[in-house]
């Protein structure tokens, strides 16, 4: 997979992360699941790791990072879905800090 084609959305309740993974099933992402996601709490530093709850997305149909427009748009909306519901973004391969 190239930069830009996994995506998580991290968030404090199960329920609300299987009801995001439900919402973007149904706009068509194929590859999505909940997982269980040790994160470094944002709040305390790196040293403070806190098991939440991931929307882990996996989609190879747009270009990577370096593509451009279409990723940035994904990126966007899936931050602000995460900041609607408490929780924050973050995309591995990408090189700017996790967004919440």
């Amino acid at each position: 997979m190239h930069p830009g084609s996994e995506h998580l959305i991290i968030l404090p309740e199960r329920d609300i992360a299987e009801a995001i993974a439900e919402e973007l099933r149904e706009e068509g992402f194929e590859h999505v699941r909940v997982v269980r996601e040790a994160a470094r709490n944002q709040e305390h530093g790196e040293d403070d790791l806190e098991v939440e709850w991931a929307v882990y997305v996996l989609d190879p149909r747009l270009p990577d990072i370096a593509g451009g427009g279409a990723y940035e748009g994904l990126r966007e909306r899936f931050v602000e879905l995460a900041q609607e519901h408490g929780g924050w973004y973050d995309e591995p391969g990408d090189p700017r800090p996790p967004q919440g």
